[in-house]
């Protein structure tokens, strides 16, 4: 526990600071000006002077000012419920989304696309596939409190329907959290993700060496220098996966893994930034030979950003290394590689080295309406002390091309093409390729 006093000390002292925070994600250019249906309600209040317009649009300016944009964010609610004091209200908001794609030259069995899990050998039964996938249709709440003692309270939590297995269309939560005074607390995507730091893709899964994944937590943000620097620490749920060997046992984590990152951002409404993150994580496993519980440490380091470069261009990346991390990576997420036993010295458990790094640009044609974009990623595990076998995963690659097209202010059409591979330990390689098609209805 000593080594985690000082994640602890700063957490405390972020406590003792309380102001405005500027949301991760950066503002992206309207398809049209927001304009929701906002139904103002009467609750017993009595207004000497009410402006139906004026209130309506202090109503919208809230949430457009709390709006988070970035991978897999929700537009803006098209329907607000709100008193006409302002204090409080609602917005109701989702949208149905298909997506059609074909498999070719390689088929993997899992409806996203995974490196990790094309297979290693070509045959009938994988050679192509079709599929028609609706489990990520979304439903979204987000009420906004203008408190008198806590000032501005944000409440939002969404759905969709990847709960099951695939194609079950079983609900799942997807966030669930309250914002108020730089704090975030409840499940959210991991304080580890930057999420400007990546491209829309159709692909559910996205880059494989990106991050984003939902965590509970408790997090604090802080900016400064006018909103251009922005710090945050949290305390995360841990997920540990590892290879135990008969020497060692699973057993219950007790320490959250601890995320701090740091963020300069620039130009015009803050649109390009530069994010330097990291992860430490305490990983509880029992000794069988020495009846006592022992522990690993796991870490990770990372560097993303958006750049954009003019209107008509943007540039996303992310670099990541560590030790023990697999939660923090899109491929490995899952996998039994925070940790395995010493091939050497099968008494003694070792942390495994681990890397990623992803560069995607977009092309912005009708800026806000039509973009084209593209990108490389990869991931690497490595051997250490010999462990790991032949016939295990040792590389990754994701290579995508896409075109979005925003036809109104609520329907998006998307194309997209992908191509993947993966190389085990025995330098085995196998490729696979998808077609996508996608549209998608906000309400």
């Amino acid at each position: 526990m000593k080594r985690f006093r000082l994640f602890w000390a700063l957490l405390l002292l972020a406590t003792l600071q309380t102001a405005p925070i500027l949301a991760q994600g950066v503002t992206y250019y309207e398809v049209e000006e927001y304009t929701p249906t906002v139904y103002m309600i009467a609750v017993g209040e009595t207004l000497q002077e009410y402006d139906p317009e004026a209130s309506r649009q202090t109503v919208v300016d809230d949430f457009k000012k709390t709006h988070r944009c970035g991978f897999q964010q929700s537009h803006n609610p098209q329907f607000i419920f709100a008193t006409r004091n302002n204090r409080f209200a609602l917005g109701i908001g989702g949208f149905v989304n298909l997506r059609t794609s074909f498999d070719f030259d390689g088929a993997m069995g899992n409806i996203d696309f995974i490196p990790y899990d094309i297979p290693m050998s070509k045959g009938y039964a994988n050679k192509q596939r079709i599929m028609m996938d609706a489990s990520t249709s979304r439903v979204f709440l987000k009420a906004i409190i203008n408190s008198q003692t806590l000032g501005k309270v944000q409440i939002y939590t969404d759905i969709d329907f990847r709960g099951g297995d695939q194609f079950s269309y079983i609900p799942r939560l997807r966030s669930a959290y309250i914002k108020v005074k730089g704090f975030t607390v409840g499940r959210d995507v991991t304080t580890f993700c930057d999420l400007a730091a990546a491209p829309q893709t159709i692909d559910f899964q996205g880059p494989n060496a990106y991050n984003f994944a939902f965590n509970e937590m408790i997090r604090y943000e802080h900016s400064f220098l006018k909103n251009r620097l922005t710090v945050g620490i949290a305390a995360e749920m841990p997920s540990v996966n590892g290879t135990y060997g008969e020497n060692f046992s699973p057993i219950y984590q007790r320490v959250p893994d601890g995320i701090l990152y740091a963020q300069y951002a620039w130009g015009k409404e803050r649109m390009s930034h530069i994010r330097v993150s990291g992860v430490v994580r305490d990983m509880y496993l029992h000794d069988n030979v020495n009846g006592e519980n022992t522990t690993q440490v796991g870490w990770g380091v990372q560097l993303s950003g958006h750049i954009g470069i003019t209107r008509w261009v943007d540039i996303y990346m992310n670099g990541v290394y560590g030790k023990g991390i697999t939660p923090y990576i899109q491929d490995l997420a899952g996998s039994p590689y925070d940790f395995g036993y010493n091939p050497e010295n099968p008494e003694q458990i070792q942390t495994m080295p681990m890397w990623g790094w992803q560069a995607a640009a977009q092309v912005n044609i009708i800026p806000s309406r039509l973009w084209l974009a593209g990108g490389y990623s990869q991931v690497t595990l490595d051997k250490h002390n010999g462990y790991l076998s032949d016939n295990q995963y040792h590389r990754g690659d994701y290579i995508f091309g896409n075109a979005f097209f925003n036809l109104t202010s609520n329907l998006t059409l998307a194309v997209e093409y992908l191509h993947g591979s993966r190389k085990d330990m025995s330098g085995v390689k196998n490729s696979a390729n998808r077609f996508s098609i996608m549209a998608q209805y906000n309400f």
